[in-house]
């Protein structure tokens, strides 16, 4: 993982579903963040008053206490820091409440790692101190590999450039950015395409099948699957 720079912005994400929050987490940490994950609103109150934080992302339906009244809470000793709230609930009366309880911004789950990541820089660009910051350079390396996520480029040690997609550059950096671990697939189509529909499932086989053979020349990477689980990027020396 790459290392974060001290005076990067602090977020608390406080989210009780904590295989979705170590994910979320990891990616945010990955883009130059500094994240602390909270299990559910009690304990999210107790962080935000224990540290200065420049942006909260909560999720609205958590145990001891949802999203919307640990918002009210935190508005009650700081009327400034942006709150961003993320909700598997599309109603309007909740987009509603959430904006008058000082909301910045209000995401609907699934969402896509690119939309998250995006709209907490734009948020974050009101704050002077960190206007004009530059993104994270987002460049890996993996075996013979290295990957300008940036440009969508995939070098191999031989000189070797492949020009990505997209979808296939967002793909890969996932994979990189949990090099080792096991993905879901679920996680794995919600955070690059936003949707875990049965369609977006065969799309995302297919693109996975694209990165094996763009790796193929490195024979100690590869994509595996776990049965009835996921996926994951292994390195064997």
């Amino acid at each position: 993982m790459e290392s974060v720079s001290a005076d990067a912005p602090r977020i608390l994400l406080v989210e009780d579903d904590m295989n979705l929050g170590f994910v979320i987490q990891d990616m945010l940490r990955q883009e130059g963040f500094r994240v602390h994950l909270s299990k559910d609103g009690k304990e999210g109150l107790m962080q935000f008053n224990k540290e200065q934080y420049d942006l909260c992302l909560l999720d609205v339906m958590m145990p001891k206490k949802d999203g919307f009244a640990l918002a009210e809470d935190i508005r009650k000793t700081n009327s400034q820091v942006p709150i961003v709230f993320l909700t598997a609930r599309d109603r309007s009366d909740d987009k509603i409440l959430g904006l008058r309880l000082g909301a910045d911004d209000y995401i609907t789950k699934p969402f896509s790692s690119e939309e998250l990541v995006l709209r907490i820089r734009a948020i974050l660009k009101r704050n002077p101190k960190f206007r004009g910051e530059e993104k994270n350079k987002g460049h890996y390396l993996i075996g013979q590999y290295a990957f300008d996520y940036p440009n969508y480029e995939l070098r191999h040690a031989d000189g070797e450039r492949r020009k990505l997609t997209r979808k296939e550059a967002e793909l890969l950096r996932l994979f990189c950015q949990h090099k080792g671990q096991v993905l879901e697939r679920e996680l794995v189509a919600n955070m690059v395409w936003g949707d875990d529909s049965y369609f977006v499932g065969r799309s995302m086989d297919v693109f996975i099948t694209k990165l094996r053979k763009y790796l193929s020349k490195d024979p100690s990477l590869g994509i595996t699957n776990v049965h009835g689980v996921g996926f994951r990027l292994e390195e064997n020396p």
